[in-house]
């Protein structure tokens, strides 16, 4: 039985979410060690090298078009990436991650503006359960710290960032251009990481393995999967699936100690969960069940 593009695409959307939300903890130790920028760097210069590597006689496709759409995505994407990591640094991993998807609302009214598709209301009450969801984990007393704010401007430009990809990906190689939107984000950060701060003197061995593990699992593999997935999912369902990265970065969080569950930790997992399953299905079953009792 063959799978459908579709499926391959949400598939694809899914695994990235769950290694994205093992990395935010991951990346939290890496913060100890490190500078951001030049996290970063090596980051998106390895994956960018990696890609490159694997992308072989497709790089003779790259023209115009390619470098700007690379360039658009890899600005957008560096800056969604400085926000969410000096975000962490004043927040829990858990926190960063439900904060993050604050871009599940963002996307569908972005996806409206520019495409000129109005999302239906399935779309809109998914996003509002998801938001709320967000509000149960991260809301204490109804302040929000500076890695709160950080956050919260991360969820901006991941939207901004999922919606040119959109748009990027229709009728392009979706390899090259994750290749080009990294080596962007990559030459970029350099350039910041050498301008504000200084270079790390001694990298210890467990950084090393974790930037190994960001570099290859959460940059090169998660982000071409996101390129793949958008492809095959419109851009309003794929950010209620990806959504999803905060539930596994808050449940990695838990695994690790930075977090304690709580009844609203448990209500902000339920509601997104729930999200999910309306952006996906649009309460079909329930639709489904009415018909049938009017039949009988």
């Amino acid at each position: 039985m063959s799978i459908s593009k579709s499926a391959l695409g949400r598939s694809a959307l899914l695994l990235a979410t769950v290694i994205w939300g093992i990395s935010f903890v991951l990346m939290d130790f890496a913060l100890g060690s490190m500078p951001t920028f030049y996290i970063l760097a090596i980051r998106f210069t390895g994956a960018a090298v990696i890609l490159f590597a694997v992308s072989g006689r497709r790089i003779k496709k790259i023209n115009w078009a390619y470098i700007k759409w690379g360039a658009i995505l890899g600005t957008a994407l560096l800056a969604a990436y400085v926000l969410q990591t000096f975000g962490l640094q004043y927040t829990t991993p858990g926190k960063n991650a439900f904060l993050t998807t604050t871009y599940c609302i963002i996307v569908p009214l972005l996806h409206w503006v520019f495409s000129r598709q109005r999302p239906d209301r399935f779309n809109f009450m998914a996003a509002v359960l998801c938001v709320v969801g967000i509000g149960f984990i991260s809301v204490n007393d109804f302040s929000i710290g500076l890695g709160d704010g950080l956050t919260l401007l991360c969820g901006v430009m991941y939207a901004v960032h999922m919606v040119a990809t959109a748009a990027a990906v229709k009728d392009r190689d979706f390899l090259l251009l994750s290749a080009l939107q990294f080596a962007v984000a990559g030459v970029l950060s350099w350039i910041f990481g050498l301008f504000t701060q200084p270079f790390p003197g001694m990298i210890p061995v467990k950084a090393v393995i974790n930037l190994a593990f960001l570099t290859v699992m959460s940059t090169a593999l998660c982000l071409t999967l996101q390129v793949f997935g958008q492809k095959h999912t419109p851009p309003t369902q794929a950010s209620i699936i990806m959504a999803l990265e905060a539930v596994f970065g808050a449940a990695a969080s838990i695994v690790v100690g930075s977090e304690i569950v709580t009844p609203r930790l448990a209500v902000g997992f339920a509601l997104t969960f729930i999200s999910v399953i309306v952006s996906e299905t649009k309460l079909s079953f329930f639709r489904r069940k009415r018909k049938g009792e009017v039949l009988q």
